[in-house]
Protein backbone atom coordinates (compact mmCIF):
# COMPACT_ATOMS: atom_id res chain seq x y z
CA UNK A 1 0.00 0.00 0.00
CA UNK A 2 1.31 3.41 -0.89
CA UNK A 3 2.13 5.69 1.97
CA UNK A 4 -0.02 8.78 2.28
CA UNK A 5 1.91 11.99 2.52
CA UNK A 6 1.69 14.49 5.33
CA UNK A 7 -0.43 17.50 4.42
CA UNK A 8 1.85 20.09 2.86
CA UNK A 9 1.36 23.78 3.43
CA UNK A 10 1.75 26.28 0.63
CA UNK A 11 4.83 27.74 2.31
CA UNK A 12 7.07 24.66 2.38
CA UNK A 13 7.90 24.60 -1.32
CA UNK A 14 10.94 26.07 -2.99
CA UNK A 15 9.95 29.58 -4.07
CA UNK A 16 9.28 29.76 -7.79
CA UNK A 17 9.36 26.00 -8.27
CA UNK A 18 6.66 24.26 -6.33
CA UNK A 19 7.06 20.92 -4.61
CA UNK A 20 5.86 17.57 -5.86
CA UNK A 21 4.74 16.26 -2.49
CA UNK A 22 4.98 12.53 -3.03
CA UNK A 23 6.45 10.34 -0.32
CA UNK A 24 6.21 6.72 -1.36
CA UNK A 25 7.96 3.65 -0.07
CA UNK A 26 10.53 2.38 -2.53
CA UNK A 27 9.71 -1.14 -3.74
CA UNK A 28 11.13 -3.55 -6.29
CA UNK A 29 12.42 -2.09 -9.55
CA UNK A 30 12.73 -3.08 -13.17
CA UNK A 31 13.38 -1.75 -16.62
CA UNK A 32 10.58 -2.32 -19.09
CA UNK A 33 11.04 -3.55 -22.62
CA UNK A 34 12.29 -1.41 -25.45
CA UNK A 35 9.46 0.46 -27.14
CA UNK A 36 9.26 1.77 -30.69
CA UNK A 37 11.66 4.27 -32.26
CA UNK A 38 14.55 3.36 -29.95
CA UNK A 39 12.78 4.79 -26.93
CA UNK A 40 13.38 2.72 -23.79
CA UNK A 41 11.08 3.06 -20.78
CA UNK A 42 12.96 2.81 -17.48
CA UNK A 43 11.15 2.01 -14.25
CA UNK A 44 13.08 4.12 -11.74
CA UNK A 45 11.72 2.15 -8.78
CA UNK A 46 10.40 5.22 -7.03
CA UNK A 47 6.93 4.55 -5.64
CA UNK A 48 6.89 0.87 -6.56
CA UNK A 49 6.57 -0.97 -9.85
CA UNK A 50 5.39 1.05 -12.87
CA UNK A 51 4.88 4.28 -10.99
CA UNK A 52 7.81 6.52 -11.97
CA UNK A 53 9.33 6.37 -15.45
CA UNK A 54 12.39 7.85 -17.10
CA UNK A 55 13.21 7.47 -20.77
CA UNK A 56 16.28 6.66 -22.84
CA UNK A 57 16.23 7.88 -26.45
CA UNK A 58 18.92 6.36 -28.68
CA UNK A 59 20.01 7.49 -32.14
CA UNK A 60 23.24 6.76 -34.02
CA UNK A 61 24.91 5.35 -30.90
CA UNK A 62 24.17 8.56 -29.02
CA UNK A 63 21.65 8.89 -26.24
CA UNK A 64 19.55 11.27 -24.19
CA UNK A 65 17.88 10.49 -20.89
CA UNK A 66 14.63 12.26 -20.07
CA UNK A 67 14.14 12.57 -16.31
CA UNK A 68 16.00 10.29 -13.92
CA UNK A 69 14.07 9.58 -10.73
CA UNK A 70 15.91 9.89 -7.43
CA UNK A 71 19.51 9.20 -6.46
CA UNK A 72 18.33 5.71 -5.50
CA UNK A 73 17.42 5.19 -9.17
CA UNK A 74 20.98 5.51 -10.49
CA UNK A 75 21.51 1.72 -10.81
CA UNK A 76 18.35 1.40 -12.90
CA UNK A 77 19.37 4.27 -15.15
CA UNK A 78 22.82 2.84 -15.76
CA UNK A 79 21.38 -0.64 -16.33
CA UNK A 80 19.11 0.78 -19.03
CA UNK A 81 22.06 2.38 -20.79
CA UNK A 82 23.94 -0.91 -20.70
CA UNK A 83 20.91 -2.90 -21.87
CA UNK A 84 20.65 -0.61 -24.89
CA UNK A 85 24.19 -1.58 -25.86
CA UNK A 86 25.69 1.75 -24.87
CA UNK A 87 28.36 2.92 -22.49
CA UNK A 88 27.73 5.79 -20.05
CA UNK A 89 30.10 7.90 -22.15
CA UNK A 90 27.61 7.76 -25.03
CA UNK A 91 24.90 9.54 -23.05
CA UNK A 92 25.09 13.16 -24.16
CA UNK A 93 22.05 14.67 -22.46
CA UNK A 94 19.94 14.41 -19.34
CA UNK A 95 16.80 16.42 -20.07
CA UNK A 96 14.68 17.29 -17.03
CA UNK A 97 11.02 18.12 -17.49
CA UNK A 98 11.15 19.88 -14.12
CA UNK A 99 13.13 19.66 -10.90
CA UNK A 100 10.62 17.96 -8.60
CA UNK A 101 12.46 15.21 -6.81
CA UNK A 102 10.74 12.22 -8.41
CA UNK A 103 11.89 13.55 -11.78
CA UNK A 104 15.25 15.12 -11.06
CA UNK A 105 16.38 14.24 -7.54
CA UNK A 106 19.03 11.86 -8.86
CA UNK A 107 20.57 14.20 -11.43
CA UNK A 108 23.70 15.04 -9.46
CA UNK A 109 24.40 11.45 -8.47
CA UNK A 110 23.76 10.17 -12.01
CA UNK A 111 26.01 12.76 -13.63
CA UNK A 112 29.01 11.34 -11.78
CA UNK A 113 28.62 8.23 -13.97
CA UNK A 114 27.96 10.02 -17.27
CA UNK A 115 31.25 11.73 -18.15
CA UNK A 116 30.07 13.59 -21.25
CA UNK A 117 26.45 14.36 -20.43
CA UNK A 118 25.02 17.83 -19.97
CA UNK A 119 21.82 18.54 -18.05
CA UNK A 120 19.12 20.53 -19.78
CA UNK A 121 16.56 22.25 -17.56
CA UNK A 122 14.32 25.31 -17.52
CA UNK A 123 16.16 28.51 -16.47
CA UNK A 124 14.05 28.71 -13.31
CA UNK A 125 15.13 25.22 -12.32
CA UNK A 126 18.82 25.52 -13.16
CA UNK A 127 19.96 27.32 -9.97
CA UNK A 128 18.34 24.64 -7.82
CA UNK A 129 20.31 21.87 -9.51
CA UNK A 130 23.57 23.67 -8.86
CA UNK A 131 22.61 24.45 -5.27
CA UNK A 132 19.81 22.12 -4.12
CA UNK A 133 19.73 23.54 -0.59
CA UNK A 134 16.22 24.97 -0.95
CA UNK A 135 14.89 21.83 -2.59
CA UNK A 136 16.27 19.72 0.23
CA UNK A 137 14.97 22.07 2.93
CA UNK A 138 11.49 22.28 1.43
CA UNK A 139 11.16 18.53 1.00
CA UNK A 140 12.62 17.77 4.43
CA UNK A 141 10.11 20.15 6.02
CA UNK A 142 7.33 18.01 4.59
CA UNK A 143 8.74 14.50 4.91
CA UNK A 144 11.29 14.65 7.71
CA UNK A 145 14.89 13.52 7.46
CA UNK A 146 14.21 9.80 7.79
CA UNK A 147 11.65 9.68 4.95
CA UNK A 148 13.86 11.89 2.80
CA UNK A 149 16.76 9.48 3.13
CA UNK A 150 14.60 6.41 2.61
CA UNK A 151 12.68 7.68 -0.43
CA UNK A 152 15.06 10.08 -2.14
CA UNK A 153 18.56 9.28 -0.93
CA UNK A 154 21.20 12.00 -1.03
CA UNK A 155 20.45 14.91 -3.36
CA UNK A 156 23.77 15.91 -4.89
CA UNK A 157 24.46 19.21 -6.69
CA UNK A 158 25.10 19.31 -10.42
CA UNK A 159 28.28 21.13 -11.49
CA UNK A 160 27.31 24.51 -12.95
CA UNK A 161 29.39 23.97 -16.07
CA UNK A 162 27.29 20.93 -16.97
CA UNK A 163 23.92 22.71 -16.77
CA UNK A 164 22.25 24.12 -19.88
CA UNK A 165 19.34 26.46 -19.14
CA UNK A 166 16.87 26.00 -21.98
CA UNK A 167 13.45 27.42 -22.60
CA UNK A 168 11.01 27.66 -25.48
CA UNK A 169 12.35 26.45 -28.83
CA UNK A 170 15.63 24.95 -27.66
CA UNK A 171 16.63 21.84 -29.62
CA UNK A 172 18.88 18.91 -28.77
CA UNK A 173 20.44 16.91 -31.61
CA UNK A 174 21.11 13.18 -31.48
CA UNK A 175 22.70 12.70 -34.88
CA UNK A 176 19.87 13.72 -37.22
CA UNK A 177 17.20 13.24 -34.57
CA UNK A 178 15.84 16.45 -33.08
CA UNK A 179 14.38 16.74 -29.58
CA UNK A 180 12.60 20.08 -29.29
CA UNK A 181 11.73 21.83 -26.04
CA UNK A 182 8.61 23.83 -25.24
CA UNK A 183 7.52 25.46 -22.00
CA UNK A 184 4.42 23.90 -20.47
CA UNK A 185 3.39 25.60 -17.22
CA UNK A 186 0.36 24.47 -15.25
CA UNK A 187 1.88 21.77 -13.05
CA UNK A 188 4.96 23.89 -12.35
CA UNK A 189 6.06 27.19 -13.85
CA UNK A 190 9.41 25.73 -14.80
CA UNK A 191 7.97 22.71 -16.60
CA UNK A 192 9.22 21.65 -20.04
CA UNK A 193 7.94 19.03 -22.48
CA UNK A 194 10.06 17.37 -25.16
CA UNK A 195 8.90 16.73 -28.75
CA UNK A 196 10.43 13.86 -30.70
CA UNK A 197 9.52 14.37 -34.35
CA UNK A 198 10.77 10.93 -35.35
CA UNK A 199 8.17 9.15 -33.21
CA UNK A 200 5.71 12.07 -33.26
CA UNK A 201 5.57 11.83 -29.48
CA UNK A 202 5.81 14.08 -26.47
CA UNK A 203 7.68 13.37 -23.26
CA UNK A 204 5.23 15.07 -20.96
CA UNK A 205 6.54 14.93 -17.40
CA UNK A 206 3.44 15.77 -15.35
CA UNK A 207 1.72 18.09 -17.84
CA UNK A 208 -0.38 15.38 -19.51
CA UNK A 209 -1.51 13.83 -16.25
CA UNK A 210 -1.17 10.42 -14.64
CA UNK A 211 -2.06 7.05 -16.17
CA UNK A 212 -1.56 3.81 -14.29
CA UNK A 213 -1.62 0.53 -16.15
CA UNK A 214 -3.78 -1.11 -13.46
CA UNK A 215 -6.64 1.12 -14.63
CA UNK A 216 -6.40 0.29 -18.34
CA UNK A 217 -9.54 -1.17 -19.88
CA UNK A 218 -10.79 -2.23 -23.30
CA UNK A 219 -11.17 1.49 -23.96
CA UNK A 220 -7.46 2.05 -23.46
CA UNK A 221 -5.66 4.12 -20.86
CA UNK A 222 -7.38 5.84 -17.93
CA UNK A 223 -5.99 9.28 -17.17
CA UNK A 224 -6.34 11.97 -14.51
CA UNK A 225 -4.70 15.36 -14.02
CA UNK A 226 -2.18 16.10 -11.31
CA UNK A 227 -2.77 19.31 -9.37
CA UNK A 228 -0.19 18.56 -6.69
CA UNK A 229 1.24 21.47 -4.65
CA UNK A 230 2.04 24.21 -5.01
CA UNK A 231 1.95 25.76 -8.48
CA UNK A 232 -1.15 24.22 -10.04
CA UNK A 233 -2.63 26.74 -12.47
CA UNK A 234 -5.62 25.27 -14.29
CA UNK A 235 -5.79 27.73 -17.17
CA UNK A 236 -2.08 27.37 -17.86
CA UNK A 237 -2.38 23.58 -17.72
CA UNK A 238 -5.27 23.59 -20.19
CA UNK A 239 -3.29 25.81 -22.54
CA UNK A 240 -0.23 23.57 -22.25
CA UNK A 241 -2.27 20.46 -23.05
CA UNK A 242 -3.75 22.25 -26.07
CA UNK A 243 -0.25 23.11 -27.27
CA UNK A 244 0.80 19.48 -27.01
CA UNK A 245 -2.21 18.42 -29.05
CA UNK A 246 -1.51 21.05 -31.72
CA UNK A 247 1.40 18.85 -32.86
CA UNK A 248 -1.00 15.97 -33.65
CA UNK A 249 1.03 13.50 -31.55
CA UNK A 250 0.76 9.76 -31.97
CA UNK A 251 1.80 8.98 -28.40
CA UNK A 252 2.64 10.54 -25.04
CA UNK A 253 5.40 9.32 -22.73
CA UNK A 254 4.26 10.05 -19.16
CA UNK A 255 6.42 9.95 -16.06
CA UNK A 256 3.51 8.32 -14.22
CA UNK A 257 3.44 5.99 -16.13
CA UNK A 258 4.68 4.97 -19.54
CA UNK A 259 3.63 5.34 -23.16
CA UNK A 260 -0.02 6.04 -23.96
CA UNK A 261 -1.55 6.26 -27.42
CA UNK A 262 -4.75 7.77 -28.84
CA UNK A 263 -4.04 11.07 -27.09
CA UNK A 264 -7.15 12.90 -28.35
CA UNK A 265 -9.68 11.26 -25.98
CA UNK A 266 -7.13 11.46 -23.17
CA UNK A 267 -6.74 15.20 -23.71
CA UNK A 268 -10.52 15.56 -23.66
CA UNK A 269 -10.70 13.59 -20.41
CA UNK A 270 -8.05 15.83 -18.85
CA UNK A 271 -9.91 18.95 -19.97
CA UNK A 272 -13.17 17.71 -18.46
CA UNK A 273 -11.54 16.70 -15.19
CA UNK A 274 -9.55 19.92 -14.75
CA UNK A 275 -12.79 21.88 -15.04
CA UNK A 276 -14.54 19.47 -12.66
CA UNK A 277 -11.68 19.71 -10.17
CA UNK A 278 -11.72 23.50 -10.09
CA UNK A 279 -15.51 23.42 -9.67
CA UNK A 280 -14.99 21.08 -6.71
CA UNK A 281 -12.42 23.42 -5.19
CA UNK A 282 -14.65 26.45 -5.56
CA UNK A 283 -17.60 24.54 -4.14
CA UNK A 284 -15.60 23.58 -1.05
CA UNK A 285 -13.74 26.88 -0.67
CA UNK A 286 -15.83 28.32 2.15
CA UNK A 287 -16.29 25.09 4.06
CA UNK A 288 -14.54 24.80 7.45
CA UNK A 289 -13.56 21.28 6.41
CA UNK A 290 -12.37 22.44 2.99
CA UNK A 291 -9.66 19.84 2.52
CA UNK A 292 -11.85 16.93 3.59
CA UNK A 293 -14.63 18.20 1.34
CA UNK A 294 -12.29 18.25 -1.66
CA UNK A 295 -10.89 14.79 -0.91
CA UNK A 296 -14.41 13.33 -0.77
CA UNK A 297 -15.52 15.05 -3.97
CA UNK A 298 -12.35 14.13 -5.88
CA UNK A 299 -12.72 10.53 -4.77
CA UNK A 300 -16.28 10.47 -6.09
CA UNK A 301 -15.18 12.09 -9.36
CA UNK A 302 -12.40 9.60 -10.08
CA UNK A 303 -14.45 6.58 -9.05
CA UNK A 304 -17.23 7.60 -11.41
CA UNK A 305 -14.73 8.18 -14.23
CA UNK A 306 -13.14 4.79 -13.57
CA UNK A 307 -16.53 3.07 -13.72
CA UNK A 308 -17.39 4.83 -16.97
CA UNK A 309 -14.03 3.76 -18.38
CA UNK A 310 -14.69 0.12 -17.59
CA UNK A 311 -11.74 -0.32 -15.24
CA UNK A 312 -11.40 -3.89 -14.01
CA UNK A 313 -10.71 -2.91 -10.39
CA UNK A 314 -13.59 -2.45 -8.00
CA UNK A 315 -14.23 0.89 -6.29
CA UNK A 316 -12.26 0.00 -3.16
CA UNK A 317 -9.20 -1.01 -5.19
CA UNK A 318 -9.37 2.13 -7.34
CA UNK A 319 -9.64 4.28 -4.22
CA UNK A 320 -6.60 2.57 -2.68
CA UNK A 321 -4.59 3.00 -5.87
CA UNK A 322 -5.43 6.70 -6.19
CA UNK A 323 -5.45 7.62 -2.49
CA UNK A 324 -2.15 9.48 -2.58
CA UNK A 325 -2.96 11.28 -5.82
CA UNK A 326 -6.34 12.33 -4.44
CA UNK A 327 -4.64 13.69 -1.33
CA UNK A 328 -2.05 15.56 -3.38
CA UNK A 329 -4.61 16.94 -5.81
CA UNK A 330 -6.69 18.24 -2.91
CA UNK A 331 -3.61 19.88 -1.40
CA UNK A 332 -2.75 21.53 -4.71
CA UNK A 333 -6.29 22.77 -5.22
CA UNK A 334 -6.13 24.27 -1.74
CA UNK A 335 -2.95 26.10 -2.67
CA UNK A 336 -4.64 27.37 -5.83
CA UNK A 337 -7.57 28.71 -3.79
CA UNK A 338 -5.24 30.36 -1.28
CA UNK A 339 -3.20 32.00 -4.02
CA UNK A 340 -6.35 33.30 -5.71
CA UNK A 341 -7.56 34.72 -2.39
CA UNK A 342 -4.25 36.54 -1.85
CA UNK A 343 -4.14 38.04 -5.33
CA UNK A 344 -7.82 38.91 -5.47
Amino acid sequence: MRKLVPVATCTTATPGLGLHCSSYSRRGVRMTATAEFNIHTIDTGFGGVQFDAAYLVVQAQRAALIDCGTSLSVPQMLAAVQAAGLSPAQVEWLILTHVHLDHAGGAGALLRHLPHAQVLVHPRGAPHLVDPTRLIAGATAVYGEADMARNYGIIEPVPAERVVAADEGHAVMLGERVLRIIETPGHARHHLCVWDARSRSWFTGDTFGLSYRQLDSARGAFILPTSSPVQFEPEAMLQSIARLMDAAPQAMYLTHYGRVTSPEPLAQALDEQIHAMTDIALGCAQRPDRHRCMVAALTALYLERARQHGCRLDDAAVERLLATDIELNAQGLGCWLDRAARTG
